[in-house]
C-alpha cells in the first residue's frame, strides 16, 4: 500500500500537533519533540506548506521552532490565557497585550533589567504617548493622582504580561512574580534572549504595512499578508471569489487549528470544498496524517487530539460543577422541541434549577446564582464548538450541529423506595460523557 504525498511522517505527528496548539517548540520544555522536529525540519515545512500554507522556521541558536500561522479569519475568542488567583483561566486582557509589546521593546535594547528599571522605563513611555491616545496610562506607584487600587492593577497587569513572556520561554526571572504585585519595594532581575524575542515576529513591520492609514477592519488582512499591500489604489477593487486554492486552505486550516468546523461556511456559489469527493478525501488524509480524530457529519466536523498534544481542550473530563453544568445542558439540548432554536439563559438556569430540586447538594456553591453556573457552563461549550453567542442579544447562544454527535448520560441517586436501609450513600455527581459519530 503505497502512502499518499501529503501525509505526514509518524515521527513527526507529535511535534506538528504541539506547534499547531502552541505555535513554538522549545528544546528545554520539550526536548524530545524538538530533536524529532529538527531532524524532519525540511519534512515539516513541506508538509505545513504544502497543505496549510503556513511556514516553518528553525532558530537552531535560540533552540526554538516557530510555526508562522496565516488565517484571515482569525477567532476572535483567542488570546493567551492567565490564571487568576486559582480560578479557571481568563484571556488576557488588552492592556496586558500592550504591555508585552512594550516590555519586548525595553529587552531589546536592554536584554537584563531590574524589574523596578524595567517598571519605571514602561511608565514614561506610556506618559510620553497618554495624551495622544496612542498608550494607556500605566501608573505603578500611589501618589496624588493615583490610587492604591489603580497602582497595584498595573503592577498586576505588568507582571501577567511577564508571566506571559517567562510562559512562552522568551525571557526568565530570578524571584517570585506574584510578590511584585503586593509589595511595591520587591525587586528581580528580568532576563531575555535576543534571538528568541527576535522570533516572536510573525508579519512584516506594522510601520511598513501601515497600518495607521488603514481602518481597524483592514488590519487583519494586512497583517496576514504575504506581500506588502497596495496603499496607493483609490477605490478597492470589487472582491472576487475565492479560487479553489482558497478555499481549501481555509477549511483546511480550521479543520487542525479548531474544534469545530461548519462545512457550509464557504463563500463560494459553487459546492463546498468539504462536501467535493477530493476536499473530503484531503481533508481527512491531513487530519489523520497529523494524528488527530474527525468526527464527521454533513452539516458539521468535529476535530479532536485524544492524546492531548495538539489542543488545550480536556472537556468533557472533569469533576467541576462547572463542567458537570456543562454536561448537564448538553444530555438536554438535542431533546428540545427544536434543539437549534435560540437558547436563552433563563432556560439554562430552569434547567439547573430542577436538577438542583432533584439533588440539593449538587452545585451548592452556586445557590441563588445559577445564572452565574449558566454562563460558565455555556462558557465550556462554546469553547468547543457546540454554542456560538448571539452577537445581537447578550445571554443567548445558538447550539450548532456537533450538538448531535454526543450522546451524555447522568447518573442519578437510587429512589428512596429502593434505597437499602444502612449508611447515607455518597451524594451522586453528574458523571462525564462519550462521543459518538454519524459519518
Amino acid at each position: 500500500m503505497t502512502t499518499t504525498p501529503h501525509l505526514l511522517d509518524p515521527d513527526l505527528r507529535e511535534a506538528a500537533r504541539r506547534l499547531i496548539a502552541t505555535g513554538r517548540l522549545r528544546a528545554e520544555s520539550d526536548p524530545e519533540l524538538y530533536r524529532a522536529a529538527v531532524k524532519g525540519g525540511a519534512t515539516l515545512a513541506q508538509f505545513f506548506r504544502t497543505e496549510l500554507g503556513w511556514r516553518i522556521e528553525v532558530h537552531e541558536v535560540a533552540e526554538l521552532i516557530r510555526l508562522h500561522k496565516r488565517r484571515t479569519d482569525v477567532p476572535d475568542d483567542r488570546g493567551p490565557y492567565l490564571p487568576r488567583d486559582g480560578r479557571e483561566r481568563q484571556m488576557a486582557p488588552t492592556e496586558v497585550l500592550i504591555l508585552v509589546c512594550l516590555i519586548c521593546e525595553q529587552l531589546w535594547r536592554r536584554p537584563r533589567v531590574s524589574l523596578r528599571e524595567l517598571l519605571q522605563a514602561v511608565a514614561q513611555v506610556c506618559a510620553a504617548e497618554a495624551l495622544t491616545g496612542r498608550l494607556p496610562q500605566f501608573r505603578i506607584v500611589a501618589s496624588d493622582g493615583t490610587g492604591k487600587k489603580e497602582a497595584r492593577e498595573s503592577r498586576r497587569y505588568l507582571v501577567d504580561a511577564l508571566k506571559l513572556l517567562v510562559a512562552e520561554g522568551s525571557i526568565t526571572v530570578d524571584a517570585d512574580l506574584d510578590r511584585a504585585v503586593a509589595d511595591e519595594d520587591s525587586d528581580l532581575v528580568v532576563t531575555a534572549s535576543r534571538d528568541r524575542l527576535a522570533a516572536k515576529f510573525s508579519s512584516l513591520s506594522p510601520a511598513l504595512l501601515g497600518l495607521n492609514d488603514l481602518p481597524a477592519k483592514q488590519h487583519t488582512a494586512a497583517l496576514s499578508a504575504e506581500t506588502l499591500m497596495d496603499h496607493t489604489e483609490t477605490a478597492p477593487e470589487p472582491a472576487s471569489a475565492p479560487t479553489r486554492e482558497e478555499r481549501r486552505l481555509k477549511a483546511l486550516r480550521r479543520l487542525v487549528d479548531d474544534p469545530a468546523t461548519d462545512p457550509l461556511d464557504d463563500t463560494a456559489d459553487t459546492t463546498a470544498y468539504l462536501h467535493t469527493l477530493t476536499g473530503r478525501e484531503r481533508a481527512l488524509s491531513v487530519v489523520s496524517g497529523l494524528g488527530l480524530t474527525a468526527t464527521v457529519r454533513r452539516d458539521w466536523w468535529q476535530t479532536t487530539d485524544p492524546t492531548g498534544i495538539g489542543t488545550g481542550i480536556d472537556f468533557p473530563q472533569g469533576r467541576r460543577t462547572e463542567r458537570q453544568a456543562a454536561l448537564a445542558l448538553l444530555a438536554e439540548l438535542p431533546r428540545r422541541v427544536d434543539p437549534t432554536s435560540l437558547l436563552a439563559i433563563t432556560e439554562v438556569t430552569a434547567l439547573f434549577q430542577r436538577y438542583r430540586d432533584n439533588l440539593p447538594r449538587w452545585a451548592a456553591a452556586y445557590d441563588g446564582r445559577l445564572t452565574a453556573l449558566a454562563r460558565a457552563a455555556t462558557a465550556e461549550l462554546i469553547q468547543i464548538g457546540l454554542l456560538t453567542p448571539e452577537p445581537e442579544r447578550p445571554d443567548h447562544w445558538h447550539p450548532t450541529p456537533g450538538i448531535y454527535l454526543w450522546r451524555t448520560q447522568l447518573r442519578h441517586p437510587p429512589s428512596a423506595a429502593t434505597t437499602p436501609a444502612g449508611p447515607k450513600p455518597t451524594p451522586p455527581r453528574l458523571d462525564s460523557a462519550h462521543a459518538g459519530a454519524d459519518r
